[in-house]
């Protein structure tokens, strides 16, 4: 019995030294890897957002710039061609058509054609605003996705804590049990003398006198030998 309760606690011991060195190993392993994953995450959704800002910040200006530029260029093509538009009719109303009106003529129809470049430069302008209105909504998404991914990192922080909330337990139910099976093999060791002093007077055929010790007994004081159970006690 006793060689079964130091098997059984060698048993349990080793179970808990495997499964402590496990949950350490594994708890370790995945706080490493979410707080790399996190920092990685964070660092690069930084990076993004400042990059993103900076490139938002001169494109607007450089577009801005344009558009002033473009407006500007364009209002003086109009009042130009609205002036050679009058010169235009003033000549053909006089019809005379010299060589200089033939000038001005070929002089408006480029001012047109150059008007018609500006406008389309206008027009693509206003179309990569529009994408930098886009990328501006990416990155009000990505936002939302970090903090859902920070929300998540709450929520297995706090399993994390409830897990080891678990594990504290089992390590204190496992004291306890040791404390019990060391109780428990005391008292076998105690039973196991008493029996050997019984079966020592029994072979000495004197169960009632004073005991009498050989040289090579172990014990030294009789332990009330007439109250030893005669049932055997199973272990728990």
């Amino acid at each position: 019995m006793q060689q079964q309760v130091e098997d059984v606690r060698r048993k349990q011991e080793a179970l808990r030294n495997q499964q402590e060195v496990a949950h350490s190993q594994q708890i370790a392993t995945l706080k490493q890897e979410h707080e790399t994953s996190l920092t990685e995450l964070r660092k690069t959704h930084e990076q993004d957002m400042q990059e993103l800002d900076k490139t938002l910040k001169e494109s607007e200006a450089m577009l801005n710039e344009k558009i002033q530029t473009l407006t500007a260029e364009n209002e003086s093509l109009k009042e130009r061609l609205r002036l050679e538009e009058e010169r235009r009719i003033a000549l053909a109303d006089k019809s005379q058509k010299d060589a200089h009106t033939l000038y001005l003529e070929q002089e408006l129809e480029s001012l047109r054609a150059v008007l018609e470049i500006k406008t389309n430069q206008i027009h693509q302008q206003d179309k990569k605003l529009m994408q930098m209105d886009k990328l501006i909504d990416d990155n009000l998404k990505l936002e939302e996705c970090l903090k859902k991914v920070q929300q998540e990192n709450e929520d297995y922080k706090a399993r994390m804590d409830k897990h080891a909330a678990l594990s504290k337990q089992l390590s204190t139910e496992q004291a306890m049990l040791q404390q019990t099976l060391q109780k428990e093999s005391k008292v076998n060791k105690r039973l196991s003398m008493e029996n050997e002093e019984l079966l020592w007077k029994l072979h000495n055929g004197d169960l009632c006198s004073p005991r009498r010790l050989s040289p090579s007994s172990p014990f030294q004081s009789p332990r009330n030998s007439a109250s030893f159970p005669s049932t055997p006690i199973s272990p728990r």
